[in-house]
């Protein structure tokens, strides 16, 4: 295969949707070697912020001199983002290579049990980070925890950003209820590390932790960097000062086992790059655009808190698409009274917000702002020609788009697709 076919075989393993549970994923590494098994990890779970967290953690352990794979989802536009070591993507003929090598294995799964495209992605990243011999394995959740393909592991330390509303349909209506769900990556006797901070989700994660006999290291989110981590933090943002702290919690405590000096760690923080976060663009003629892909709620607030902070004054332009299945008139609600002109756009995704409700939802709460309904994204970039300041936001899937048609990505082989699930939410059992 080339490259451009691996990833429509890739396309193709979305016709088994998305699921809980971790026995194909389990018997599809046994199939591949176990690979898990040669690697260490930090396996970071929550609501939001993992991504940073995790770029935190991989720059910093990177500039202690150890080789650090990083996996991560969604990717903005390649599909090569989810997997790379030291900061590199894995290589397209890397991509082809795995693939090939675990689509005999696929064919030993019965009907109704073929693995899922982030089972065999997930497979496929713990197969190329042995083969490269990473030191250290920075190792994001996909979707909840408990059953995330991504909980085959036994880490060296279980990170819990943050818990809040997000993904009801798949992981509980109560913060009580997804804390459960995230805290099943705790494992007996590893360290937990947490920002949460919501009563009803800590219980859980303390609960969960104690039955686990594992120590818990509960970050507040009131405390404050040392003023040379905080100059040194390039993300904007005050929540970024928290996953920072998280993440020097989580290098503290794991000091026995990789040793990590003060200047790695503010070469770390110093260097982190983490795209489509609070990221703000200067364009050569002078005009700034500021990429968030705040989903839901929660990272919403974040940006509201940030957009006060940093651009307290700024004529605002807000381009907008959100997920059907996210709180999107909330959303509205708190983004709209920001902006003095609003472009709705649809996300590329089945499950996008129609432009026209988007642009109601927002009228409700702004009728002094001018608000277009536009049918892309490409359409919206060309209109907003004359605006200084322009957010886009709403979606990482969004984000991603705007900046492949800005330039400012590699063009992908039509990748981001690939982000996209279709499959119905199972009943969890609990």
């Amino acid at each position: 295969m080339i490259y451009s076919e691996t990833i429509q075989f890739l396309y193709g393993l979305r016709l088994f949707g998305a699921k809980f549970g971790l026995e194909n994923t389990f018997q599809l590494a046994a199939l591949a070697g176990h690979p898990q098994n040669q690697l260490r990890f930090i396996h970071v779970a929550g609501t939001n912020g993992k991504g940073s967290t995790c770029a935190m953690l991989e720059s910093i352990y990177r500039r202690a001199g150890l080789r650090v794979g990083l996996f991560t989802s969604p990717h903005l536009v390649s599909f090569r983002e989810r997997i790379q070591v030291n900061r590199r993507l894995i290589g397209e003929d890397e991509v082809v290579r795995l693939v090939g090598e675990l689509q005999p294995l696929l064919k030993q799964f019965p009907n109704g049990h073929h693995p899922t495209f982030f089972e065999v992605v997930t497979v496929m990243a713990l197969k190329f980070f042995a083969e490269q011999n990473c030191d250290l394995v920075v190792w994001e959740t996909g979707l909840g925890g408990r059953l995330d393909a991504t909980n085959i592991v036994t880490p060296l330390a279980s990170v819990i950003t943050n818990i809040s509303l997000d993904h009801q349909q798949w992981l509980g209506n109560t913060l009580a209820e997804i804390a459960a769900e995230k805290a099943g990556i705790i494992k007996p006797g590893v360290p937990v590390i947490t920002a949460a901070n919501e009563p009803e989700a800590l219980a859980v994660i303390q609960k969960m932790a104690r039955e686990k006999n594992a120590p818990l290291i509960k970050v507040a989110q009131a405390s404050r960097l040392p003023a040379a981590e905080t100059a040194a933090l390039p993300l904007m943002g005050e929540h970024q000062k928290t996953n920072a702290l998280l993440a020097l919690a989580t290098v503290e405590a794991l000091q026995k086992q990789i040793p990590v000096t003060r200047e790695a760690i503010y070469a770390g923080l110093q260097n982190v790059d983490w795209p489509g976060r609070l990221q703000l663009v200067t364009l050569p003629d002078g005009r700034r655009i500021l990429l968030d892909g705040a989903h839901n709620v929660a990272g919403v607030k974040a940006l509201c808190e940030a957009l006060g902070k940093n651009f307290p004054a700024t004529k605002r332009t807000l381009v907008l698409g959100v997920l059907q299945d996210k709180d999107w008139r909330q959303i509205c609600e708190m983004l709209a009274p920001l902006a003095a002109r609003i472009f709705t756009v649809p996300v590329s995704s089945e499950r996008s917000t129609h432009p026209d409700e988007l642009a109601i939802a927002c009228r409700a709460v702004n009728s002094t702002a001018e608000i277009f309904p536009c049918p892309s994204v490409r359409e919206v970039l060309e209109k907003f020609a004359r605006d200084d300041f322009v957010v886009i936001t709403g979606s990482l899937y969004l984000v991603g788009e705007a900046l492949e048609l800005l330039g400012l990505s590699p063009a992908s082989h039509g990748e981001r697709d690939l982000n996209e699930w279709t499959a119905a939410p199972p009943a969890l059992a609990r």
